[in-house]
């Protein structure tokens, strides 16, 4: 991409490139990369080419010999000009974009708001079932602050600096110690550590803003349609990838909710103490009316979070300014006062013990587990009003993906505790260290790898039994060609490694549920006994007590472990590009959807790509009345799917669409079922004037759309050849590579399909459609 060049518009007053009057026979094929990105070069097939339009983010390239391709239509050509839009800088363009995977639970819990099964005349579960996992992704910034909360007020602060052994052996804790200084009181120990957290949830706020601006602020292709509904799906409504509303009202009650979370943390231990016996009465007075304000400023965190959805309608532009600035405003001033109320001197006042985490962690582990179950009911009432068979987990992937996202909070969080925990007083036992839940949390781990480690084991035999009844469909697909079992077994191999994609949701339902009993119990084993799991145990059976012990001390190392390597990946991905670029396929994975539950998740890229889209072909096709082939591989041919829903009709009469390796029904139909389910993707059909679909059986990812014919092809062409040869052909003198997701446009099928969809895109007339078929409802 570096040696690409910016086109510039002719000298003349000309219209720019792409632009320029052309004959209606015109043809233009708009490529679109898939997970990973490639650069325009290896997309164009040329070393020279230029930026059409775009900027160094996301940007549409041709090869030099095309660039003025419309002011000489007349030019001898193989077929369409080719022409690339490159969005891979949106995901994996910047070594800082690592740092990403510290959000991983705020993302996760995002796509379990866009798994939700589809339905029919049921907008109140609808709207409960949104506002349920809203209420989920604001547990996980109270539960990510608590951890900071945890590691800066509680370990450091509280237990540490109050406790001389410990502090002795950290000489930067020195002037925290009692009788060393001015900031050595208990209260004003915790004011100052609530820096820690504060300057957390204001990176997350200017994150999330930044982002915002950056990636999601594109206004969409015709920003004044009418309030209506448009389709089956909410892609093709006006204001689905412009959420600018809710993403601010998300943004400022989850900042809120966080500067909430700190001053609760510094001011219950000093309002603890005041409200003992004896105790001053002034301050006690002060510290209930703090306590009833911050629970004030609770309520309307929940309310604003509850109050307002997704308007999808119409573009939601409203800024909500006095919402937006005042609710965190508001709670920095009582985060402000509570540190001023926890400073006051208070003569005779030690730390001891812990804070109180015990009730703040336990509290957030039964409000999510009770969210995740109400949400399951809500799933099931809704798949039940309309059921579709080839939904993922019967319309329950919602929230087991939402209960994912619980337990990798509740991982990390435990994880940094335990291991500054570790850190700061090692085996000496001179702190109590972090609460006993994260400690029965920890020890649940083992557990739960072992039972992977059983899928894995079962995944693997299945995939033993299905390369054994792929061996005979090779043999008979090459029945033209001399045997090679070793050949025969690598193919066959392959295809069962393919499939297994399929038991993705056995997987998840089983490890979902797991870690829902294991949590509760963890819960119910640190609620019953205010113990560690190996003292619980203590006076048990020798193997019970000894397996305590060694889920206890194992968890605890496996939870560190697994926090380290995710804080190492980072570090490396930094630095390394091609680690950059794996963790870029991630996020074009999981970042495809717009932040509607979770405003600190990583941003949504196509919330950039799709308004560059339809913007591309809308004014392509209107300046130059020509045809255009809009050809997208793996993710791009859902960023291609997402465009051509929300283009105008008139420019959507002179597109056909070509998919390959696509996820659209494998992956996104099956797991978000109400916007790319049977009823959208058939009307996505009738929409274009042409689609079909190209994938192979080797293909993890890609399969077929199942969709009939419309008065012409099906959707689906019969799975391509791979490899193109079994053995050594005349064609194919050395072996063919068995490709399975990469370079379908290597396959002679692919230009022959694109050839066909532009013979249907008559240059006159639109290819005739039958239109008279009514679409599904929304």
């Amino acid at each position: 991409m570096e040696n690409a060049q910016q086109h510039r518009p002719a000298e003349d007053g000309g219209a720019p490139a792409g632009e320029g009057p052309a004959g209606p026979g015109t043809a233009l094929e708009l490529l679109v990369h898939g997970v990973g990105g490639t650069t325009p070069e290896q997309m164009l097939d040329d070393p020279r080419t230029v930026r059409v339009t775009g900027d160094d983010t996301a940007a549409v390239f041709r090869r030099a010999d095309d660039a003025d391709a419309e002011r000489d239509p007349g030019a001898r050509r193989d077929g369409p000009v080719p022409e690339a839009y490159v969005w891979c800088n949106l995901t994996s363009g910047n070594g800082t974009r690592a740092l990403w995977l510290l959000l991983l639970p705020f993302m996760v819990v995002n796509l379990a708001h866009w798994m939700r099964p589809s339905a029919r005349g049921r907008r109140r579960a609808v709207r409960l079932y949104g506002m349920l996992v809203r209420l989920t992704g604001l547990s996980l910034t109270v539960l990510l602050v608590a951890a900071a909360c945890e590691v800066a007020l509680d370990l450091t602060a509280w237990q540490c600096a109050g406790t001389p052994a410990c502090a002795g052996r950290h000489s930067w804790l020195g002037f925290l110690t009692p009788g060393e200084g001015w900031w050595g009181a208990p209260g004003r120990r915790l004011a100052l550590a609530a820096l820690v957290p504060a300057a957390l949830t204001g990176l997350l706020w200017f994150l999330s803003l930044r982002t915002w601006s950056a990636y999601e602020s594109q206004q969409p292709l015709g920003g004044s349609e009418p309030e209506e509904d448009t389709g089956p799906t909410a892609l093709s409504r006006p204001g689905f990838w412009y959420g600018r509303r809710l993403g601010a009202r998300l943004r400022a009650a989850h900042t809120a909710a966080a500067l909430l979370t700190v001053a609760a943390a510094v001011g219950s231990a000093a309002a603890r103490y005041d409200q003992e016996p004896g105790g001053p009465a002034v301050l006690a007075a002060l510290g209930v009316l703090l306590e009833a304000a911050l629970a004030a400023g609770a309520g309307a965190v929940v309310w604003v979070v509850c109050r307002r959805g997704r308007s999808e309608r119409r573009l939601d532009g409203d800024a909500d300014r006095p919402l937006v600035r005042g609710l965190p405003l508001a709670a920095l001033a009582l985060l402000v006062l509570s540190a001023l109320y926890a400073g006051w001197e208070r003569p005779g006042w030690e730390s001891a013990g812990r804070l109180p985490g015990n009730l703040t962690f336990g509290s957030l582990t039964f409000a999510q587990g009770l969210l995740v179950i109400v949400l399951a009911c809500v799933a099931h009432t809704l798949h039940r009003t309309d059921p579709d068979r080839r939904a993922a987990l019967r319309g329950l992937a919602g929230p087991a993906v939402a209960m994912l996202a619980c337990a990798l909070g509740g991982v990390m969080s435990g994880g940094v505790s335990q291991r500054v925990s570790d850190w700061l007083d090692g085996t000496r036992a001179s702190i109590p260290g972090p609460p006993v839940l994260l400690t029965w949390q920890a020890s649940v781990i083992p557990p739960l790898l072992l039972l992977l480690l059983v899928m894995c084991c079962w995944l693997a035999r299945r995939a033993v039994h299905l390369a054994r009844a792929e061996r005979a469909a090779v043999e008979e697909e090459y029945a033209g060609e001399a045997g090679d079992p070793g050949r025969t077994r690598r193919i066959a191999s392959v295809r069962a490694m393919a499939a297994l994609t399929d038991r993705g949701p056995r997987i998840l339902a089983v490890t979902s549920a797991a870690t829902l009993l294991l949590g509760a119990g963890a819960l119910v084993g640190a609620t019953a006994t205010g113990e560690t799991p190996g003292e619980a145990a203590r006076g048990a059976h020798p193997v019970v007590h000894g397996a305590a012990q060694t889920a206890q001390a194992l968890g605890s190392w496996l939870i560190g472990l697994g926090f380290v390597l995710l804080v190492t990946w980072g570090r490396r991905a930094y630095k390394d590009a091609s680690a950059r670029r794996t963790i870029g396929i991630l996020w074009d994975v999981g970042t495809f959807w717009p932040r509607a539950a979770h405003p600190f998740a990583p941003p949504c890229y196509a919330e950039r790509a799709v308004p560059d889209l339809t913007w591309r072909i809308a004014t392509w096709t209107r300046a130059t009345k020509g045809r255009l082939v809009l050809s997208g591989h793996s993710q791009g041919s859902v960023l291609a799917a997402a465009a051509a829903w929300q283009l105008p009709p008139s420019a959507r009469r002179r597109v056909a669409l070509l998919t390959y390796g696509s996820p659209l029904e494998r992956l996104y139909g099956r797991w978000f079922p109400a916007h790319f389910g049977p009823d959208a993707l058939d009307a996505l059909h009738r929409d274009v004037v042409c689609w079909r679909n190209l994938y192979r059986r080797t293909d993890p990812i890609g399969g077929p759309v199942r969709l009939p014919g419309d008065g012409g092809p099906d959707v689906d062409r019969p799975p391509l050849k791979d490899p193109l040869a079994y053995g050594r052909t005349t064609e194919h003198p050395l072996p063919a590579p068995i490709l399975g997701h990469s370079d379908y446009r290597a396959d002679p099928a692919f230009a022959e399909e694109r050839r066909h969809l532009l013979a249907r895109l008559r240059p006159e007339v639109p290819a005739p459609r039958n239109t008279g078929k009514p679409g599904p409802a929304a």
